[in-house]
């Protein structure tokens, strides 16, 4: 099955609302209806600030990424500036 990942990044002044948010995103990755092999938050260079997101996900197609993404309680609520979705061909997995 081919793999994607998303990448997204917030909008200015987005942590209120990612934080508000946080834990219906959190809830919804756990009844995804795609494959999650990898997610978590994209950090600013303090490695303290959450300024997006980014997954690794196993899917059918492009569609039922964005579909799945679409769906995210943080797209409904506006948080991320930008969402680009990509193939991505897996060569090296070094994971344990």
């Amino acid at each position: 099955m081919p793999h994607y990942i998303i990448h997204c990044l917030d909008k200015p002044d987005a942590l209120p609302r990612r934080l508000e948010h946080y834990d219906a995103h959190r809830a919804y990755l756990q009844t995804a209806t795609i494959k999650m092999l990898v997610s978590g938050p994209l950090m600013s260079d303090d490695g303290e600030t959450m300024i997006g997101s980014c997954f690794l996900v196993e899917a059918a197609d492009k569609a039922a990424v964005t579909a799945f993404n679409a769906a995210d309680p943080f797209a409904k609520a506006g948080i991320w500036a930008s969402v680009n979705i990509h193939r991505f061909n897996k060569r090296v997995d070094n994971r344990d």
